[in-house]
């Protein structure tokens, strides 16, 4: 048996509750992870307001919210060995692991489409007001399914920098994968949140030859810097659509950029940066998750431009085994720990939401 508390969250706009909750057994397969930080992801704050359907996925109330999170194998179900590379996986071992379970033997996920399996199930879904209760990350601990993709995290890489991997990193990574973002290309990323400066980084990593970071707090703009943003542009300073389309063109040689990156979450900025795209160009749309939300564009310039949109929801899980490499090889390099400085005990959840929703943190996290 293991106790544990979770901080239940009962209806959108509601506080949460802390309760303390027992888990009776692990079933075969099953991991029980000991969490260690779970970050405040946009998608946590859209649900919390009731912006974000959970219900639409197949989620019921009430449940346990948080997804990006890390923490340490606290105990295994029979059969389970080993992480998804192959190294053991024993009582202590750190690791992170995609916060969405695939089947692995749909027409989807035989396909190499397994962010699309037709039997999906995920964090934030489950029931937390009976068995097995640890259905999200901000608690003690968090079940793993038997057959979940589960990677060590590399000793050098502490959790403060491994909690952001399986979300908002391996998300922007996936995306510029899909489009085959090459060297010497120049890219445009649409906020610069923990998603945004993760694309920055990415790019620059990719041999993009310059990116540039669009969003209106300066704070972030400094941050995106230094994450590898060769230009920035503030929307206070260039207030208007056509105002930023304009200077990007001509930080961009005339030509518009090759790749555009949509990760503010509004329905307005896909047609901001659809104006931005050069010719051919690739539209990364990551952001917008609220069902219902519109937006109008013109859609000759779509045609004519020969320009190509592709959504991004979750990613492959092996990307995530590469985010982890990432974040290895660059975090001396990279300000890592400054997306997630700002931390919280579960008991102050309330207030560390009250934060996020305030953007004074890029990504508050919950350190039980």
């Amino acid at each position: 048996m293991f106790t544990g508390r979770i901080a239940r969250f009962d209806a959108p706009g509601a506080p949460f509750q802390i309760h303390e909750v027992t888990l009776p057994e692990l079933g075969p397969g099953e991991i029980l992870i000991k969490v260690s930080r779970t970050n405040i992801c946009g998608s946590d704050v859209h649900a919390w307001h009731g912006t974000f359907n959970t219900g639409g996925l197949g989620g019921q109330l009430p449940t346990v919210l948080g997804h990006e999170m890390v923490g340490a194998v606290a105990a295994t179900g029979d059969g389970v060995a080993s992480d998804s590379n192959g190294a053991p996986l024993t009582p202590g071992t750190r690791v992170v692991f995609p916060y969405f379970y695939s089947c692995h033997t749909c027409r989807n996920c035989l396909r190499g489409r397994r962010g699309a399996c037709l039997n999906l199930s995920m964090a934030m879904l489950g029931r937390a007001d009976e068995p097995p209760y640890f259905v999200g990350g901000y608690g003690d601990y968090y079940l793993l399914p038997a057959g979940a993709v589960v990677y060590t995290v590399p000793d050098a890489v502490s959790d403060d920098i491994a909690a952001g991997a399986n979300c908002a990193l391996s998300q922007v990574m996936y995306g510029l994968e899909r489009v085959d973002l090459q060297l010497g290309e120049t890219v445009v990323v649409q906020g610069a949140g923990a998603l945004g400066l993760y694309a920055v980084a990415v790019a620059k990593a990719r041999g993009a030859a310059q990116v540039i970071a669009i969003d209106g707090v300066p704070e972030r703009l400094e941050l995106a810097t230094a994450f590898g943003a060769d230009e920035v542009v503030d929307i206070n300073a260039a207030p208007t659509v056509k105002d930023r389309a304009k200077l990007v063109r001509a930080l961009t040689g005339g030509y518009g950029p090759d790749v555009v990156v949509e990760v503010v979450g509004h329905p307005s900025a896909i047609d901001e940066g659809l104006k931005m795209l050069g010719l051919f160009g690739r539209y990364v749309e990551i952001g917008n998750i609220n069902l219902g939300k519109t937006f109008e564009f013109d859609p000759s310039r779509f045609v004519f431009g020969n320009k190509t949109m592709v959504g991004v929801s979750l990613y492959d899980p092996a990307v995530l085994s590469r985010a982890l490499t990432f974040l290895e090889q660059h975090q001396k390099t990279l300000p890592f720990d400054r997306l997630a400085a700002a931390h919280y005990p579960l008991d102050a959840i309330n207030d560390a939401f009250a934060a996020a929703e305030g953007r004074r943190d890029v990504r508050a996290s919950i350190v039980p």
